[in-house]
């Protein structure tokens, strides 16, 4: 959520950089300002009208003391009137500040200066790349028909026990599943990240805190009878870890990592392009997740998106790196990459990691703060990133290491799959 603080003292500026989203501010960015004027105004008068009633309180404790209770009974009625008129400009004010929060809430992220203009997926701008696309064999199957031929994944098996898009993983495949997790984790802990294990379920405030809700509720499961949420990514209940925090400036950065499984309704997703892994309702993740001063924040960025590259690299898999475009940006982010991995047998990029600084986006609504040893307080930025989600590895690995006689387990995995192959 955007200070609006920060709003007020820089309208045109907010209003003019949220276009790069294709994002008309006007409206509504007037409307807030227009509201928080008035709440300001509500709020010098409650506090005129308290300090009056404060100082009649006193006049008539005098009185009374002085022996003038006439005086006094006047005085009182004065006094009656106003509270009573406090508790309106209350009322009041509460709701100037509610329509200002629910307005708030809707205004997206203000992206980074370096965020490519653009409308949609196509605009994104690709920053980098490496790695070598194999040329398959004749036969080359896409991992849907690897995960039969090799009976490694039962898609059939999953819907029948819940419905489509929850797979089950079995024999080879359970197991690489189980390294790609563990090696993930070994390489973040080895970074520095501290590793926790998360509830996979959050409250409606954890929602709210890192911005899935009120975005994006349609996208996630609700447990209705608890008012609890499925987490849609380890992101939500990781940074909510730190909801309403004050941490020292000496403990940053924080850095921590986290293995969960993710739900995702994923509603309106059909046709060719979600077939097998490419799009699912469960699938795990591990994550990664940042707090940072504000002026450190794109540094760790840019080491957040080395990490991910020397997975991709020890992986042996072809990927590419892209600064998504104002379009294409998440609601909460300010700047994102997003990693593809080539698929070979699919002949498509397929997106298995996005790293992105919120800047103070979520800490603002987190209220999540920094303290310098001089006692100076000022809001963090939060970051996160992939690192990485399993399906779309799992799929790259499948269809680009595969030969006539099976499929090539990369190196950095040998010592966590206790196999090679997959024939």
């Amino acid at each position: 959520m955007l200070q609006l603080q920060f709003i007020r003292e820089n309208k045109a500026k907010v209003i003019d950089a949220l276009k790069k989203r294709n994002f008309d501010a006007t409206e509504i960015v007037n409307e807030v300002v227009s509201l928080d004027e008035a709440r300001r105004s509500l709020q010098v008068e409650l506090d005129n009208t308290l300090a009056s009633s404060n100082k009649l309180s006193k006049e008539i404790g005098q009185l009374f003391k002085s022996g003038e209770p006439q005086k006094a009974a006047i005085l009182r009625e004065k006094s009656t009137q106003l509270k009573a008129q406090a508790e309106t400009l209350k009322t009041e004010l509460k709701d100037k500040e509610q329509a200002v929060s629910e307005l708030l809430y809707t205004i997206p992220n203000v992206p980074n200066e370096l965020v490519p203009s653009g409308n949609s997926e196509e605009d994104n701008e690709e920053v980098f790349r490496a790695g070598t696309i194999p040329t398959l064999h004749e036969n080359a199957l896409p991992h849907w028909e690897l995960a039969k031929k090799y009976d490694i994944i039962d898609f059939e098996l999953g819907n029948k026990i819940t419905g489509a898009g929850f797979p089950v993983y079995k024999g080879k495949g359970a197991r690489l599943q189980r390294a790609l997790i563990q090696y993930f984790l070994d390489k973040n802990t080895e970074a520095g990240y501290t590793e926790y294990q998360v509830p996979h379920l959050v409250n409606e405030a954890s929602g709210f805190g890192t911005g899935q809700l009120p975005d994006k509720e349609g996208q996630m499961y609700h447990v209705t009878v608890d008012d609890l949420y499925l987490i849609p990514t380890a992101e939500v209940p990781v940074t909510n870890m730190f909801r309403g925090d004050l941490v020292s400036a000496e403990s940053l950065p924080i850095c921590c990592t986290g293995y969960t499984p993710c739900f995702r309704r994923e509603a309106g997703s059909y046709g060719a392009h979600v077939r097998g892994l490419n799009r699912l309702h469960q699938f795990d993740k591990v994550e990664i997740v940042r707090i940072e001063r504000p002026e450190d924040s794109y540094t760790a960025l840019d080491g957040m998106v080395a990490h991910v590259k020397e997975i991709l690299e020890e992986l042996e898999l072809p990927y590419r790196i892209l600064r998504l475009c104002g379009g294409d940006l998440g609601f909460t982010s300010a700047l994102t990459y997003d990693f593809e991995v080539f698929s070979t047998a699919q002949d498509r990029w397929l997106e298995i990691s996005s790293v992105s600084n919120f800047e103070t986006f979520q800490a603002n609504r987190l209220k999540l703060r920094i303290k310098d040893k001089d006692g100076n307080k000022e809001l963090a930025h939060t970051l996160n990133g992939s690192a990485l989600a399993l399906p779309r590895v799992l799929a790259g690995i499948l269809e680009n290491c595969q030969t006539e006689n099976g499929i090539n387990i990369p190196k950095v995995l040998h010592k966590y799959t206790g196999f090679e192959t997959i024939s």
